[in-house]
């Protein structure tokens, strides 16, 4: 399970650690999420073997379980090792990568997770907020009032069980989702939001909503960005 970097502004070997180049230069078989951002990533990592000798198989959200994943872990039964990438940050995490892990464990594989930045945990890290119990619960629903019902219930959550809890939003609808989060949590709610990890413009920062509500909000469209209800 190879990271990668989440962010395209920074260099692979400026947040991961040197000990996976090893690794990588080992591999000739790669399961990725997507083969053009992931050549991208080896090419600028600088890796020994030339990527033209390489092999690349895709697994991503339209990868169904079953024939399909049997398929990309055959050539590892046969004794081939395989690295397993996704399009940003760790494999497997809010990211594909799952569907290959359980058929390896399945089929006696040994799975190994090599360190890299993960957008969600450096987020909760970097945020105050409860780190001894969060929850990622993805993205929200799309229309406003759905997805203002899912916010009441993080914030009943994260208030009851004292649960962080984290979610995403397709870049172009963060200010959507901002304006809508500062129009429906309470006024002592506190709300983390983190944008750009890793990138020379990173932002990060946590307040209650009344003090959101008091400030100029930051440039958000088109930027990632997790959002962290405490």
């Amino acid at each position: 399970m190879i990271p990668c970097p989440i962010s395209d502004e920074t260099a692979p070997w400026d947040v991961l650690p040197a000990a996976n180049r090893a690794v990588i230069d080992s591999l000739d078989y790669f399961i990725v999420e997507n083969v053009r951002t992931t050549r991208r990533f080896l090419s600028r990592a600088g890796i020994a073997r030339r990527i033209e000798e390489l092999e690349f198989e895709e697994l991503n959200e339209h990868t169904v379980a079953g024939a399909e994943v049997e398929r990309l872990v055959a050539p590892i039964l046969k004794g081939r090792s395989a690295g397993v990438i996704s399009e940003a940050g760790v494999p497997g995490v809010a990211d594909p990568g799952a569907l290959v892990v359980e058929a390896c464990h399945r089929h006696g594989v040994r799975v190994v997770p090599l360190v890299g930045p993960s957008s969600i945990i450096m987020a909760v890290m970097a945020s105050g907020l409860n780190g001894q119990s969060f929850a990622f619960n993805g993205y929200l629903p799309v229309k406003p009032p759905e997805r203002g019902k899912a916010i009441r219930q993080l914030e009943r959550r994260a208030h009851s069980e004292h649960q962080s809890q984290l979610f995403i939003e397709a870049p172009y609808r963060n200010v959507k989702l901002m304006d809508q989060l500062l129009h429906t949590l309470a006024g002592d709610t506190l709300l983390t939001v983190a944008m750009d990890i890793t990138a020379p413009g990173e932002f990060i920062l946590t307040l209650r909503v009344e003090e959101w509500l008091k400030r100029s909000l930051p440039e958000m469209n088109k930027r990632p960005a997790i959002f962290i209800i405490g």
